[in-house]
């Protein structure tokens, strides 16, 4: 009995987000052997720096590899990080919980919303270090993300990320 071939929903050369790593692009893909068994993997590298990643071909979802955004959707991730709020815990231990979840996650909307509230609260009393550390994490996850996008919406956002580095208290 013949096995038909697979299916694979990325391509060498697509930009793909792999969190926590960041905007990679896929080169190909690769067998290797785990445990055993032989097992196809996306090989992922990324341009910031000489990393790369292997993702199993039958479960990229689960490794949080999704497609990059594109520019179609950059105003929306413009209005998140315009506009966008988010009730954080006061509590740092439980903000922190929170915070780190959504840096895994690596999902850009929420990623803007987290920004767009820690720049409030950057701009209003300063934020405490850690605080400070996802802030920039958060920013740069983002800058990652639309670099290489020449739409309009996307260049506001890297001027938005880009003052965001050295707003301080008011």
């Amino acid at each position: 009995m013949q096995q038909a071939p697979v299916a694979f929903p990325f391509r060498p050369g697509d930009r793909v987000m792999v969190p926590p790593y960041g905007i990679g692009v896929v080169y190909g893909t690769c067998s290797r052997q785990v445990a055993g068994q032989q097992a196809a993997y996306y090989a992922i590298e990324f341009p910031q720096s000489s990393s790369r990643a292997y993702v199993p071909v039958g479960a990229p979802r689960g490794a949080g590899m999704r497609l990059a955004l594109t520019s179609c959707e950059t105003p929306r991730l413009l209005r998140q990080l315009q506009h966008g709020r988010l009730s954080l815990p006061p509590q740092w231990s439980a903000r922190q919980r929170q915070v780190t979840e959504i840096l895994v996650s690596g999902d850009p909307y929420v990623l803007a919303t987290l920004t767009c509230e820690l720049r409030r609260w950057n701009n209003g009393r300063g934020l405490p270090d850690l605080d400070r550390q996802a802030f920039r994490r958060a920013i740069r996850l983002l800058e990652q993300e639309v670099s290489g996008l020449e739409d309009l919406e996307a260049r506001q956002v890297r001027e938005l990320l880009g003052s965001a580095w050295n707003e301080g208290p008011q």
